[in-house]
């Protein structure tokens, strides 16, 4: 099952509303951040290496991740170097990389403390890290299980895991907030129609009008978050980080 559901990802991150969203609010939180000439960026957890295709644009861009099928997809990619490993245990020296992000990967990490460490140490003095995870404990689903989350996050407990680390705070947002009321009723819906079965995923293939008007919302407030708003509520929760100089 897991194995299907990564290469699922592989054929829906292209298209997928829920995918395309979250690349436009990340190119949006990236407004802010300036990087030097030939800038460092890691993509921790970096899947199939989608993202990596956009960062490069950055500078010269590592992937890491630890799943054999996503190593191989993000390898043919041949968009940079691609690390099999765990975040936990980065393979680089310190102050390597000027800019990292880490996009709904620290969620699924028992100790996501670590996690936040590890990257804390390869990040050079005035580096960037973006995170992003998925928003509120209440909204725990079959999603977050066929997912293998160790728990979903509030803002104050992603600032709280950062801080421990040694992360200072640029800004919070949460995102997809204007699907939050769906997304309740949908998943009190799911949880009484399959209280026997396998799990389901949120992220299923969607029929193409209905692709294009559930992406609009995740437009719209990620052209809020470049004017510098912050969503209040949202399905997800973006955070950028900044290690002192």
């Amino acid at each position: 099952m897991d194995r299907l559901l990564e290469l699922q990802t592989h054929e829906l991150e292209e298209q997928h509303w829920w995918y395309r969203g979250r690349r436009r609010v990340i190119a949006r939180l990236l407004r802010g951040v300036s990087l030097p000439p030939g800038a460092e960026i890691l993509d921790a957890g970096c899947g199939s290496g989608r993202n990596m295709v956009d960062f490069a644009r950055l500078g010269t861009v590592t992937g890491v991740e630890i799943a054999d099928a996503s190593v191989v997809r993000a390898r043919e990619r041949a968009i940079g170097e691609v690390v099999q490993c765990s975040i936990t245990e980065l393979p680089f020296a310190d102050g390597r990389f000027d800019l990292a992000f880490c996009l709904d990967v620290i969620e699924h990490i028992e100790d996501h403390l670590r996690a936040m460490r590890e990257l804390y140490r390869v990040v050079a003095p005035g580096g960037r890290l973006v995170v992003m995870v998925p928003a509120y404990q209440w909204l725990w689903s079959e999603h977050d299980v066929i997912n293998h989350h160790e728990r979903r996050y509030k803002a104050s407990t992603l600032a709280a895991a950062a801080a421990q680390a040694g992360w200072q705070q640029v800004r919070t947002t949460y995102f997809n907030g204007l699907l939050l009321p769906v997304a309740i009723i949908h998943r009190r819906l799911t949880r009484r129609s399959h209280l026997v079965g396998e799990p389901v995923s949120d992220l299923q293939r969607t029929p193409e009008p209905l692709n294009t008007l559930l992406e609009w919302p995740l437009g719209l407030e990620a052209r809020l978050i470049g004017m510098g708003w912050r969503i209040p509520v949202g399905l997800s929760l973006a955070a950028v980080f900044n290690k002192p100089a």
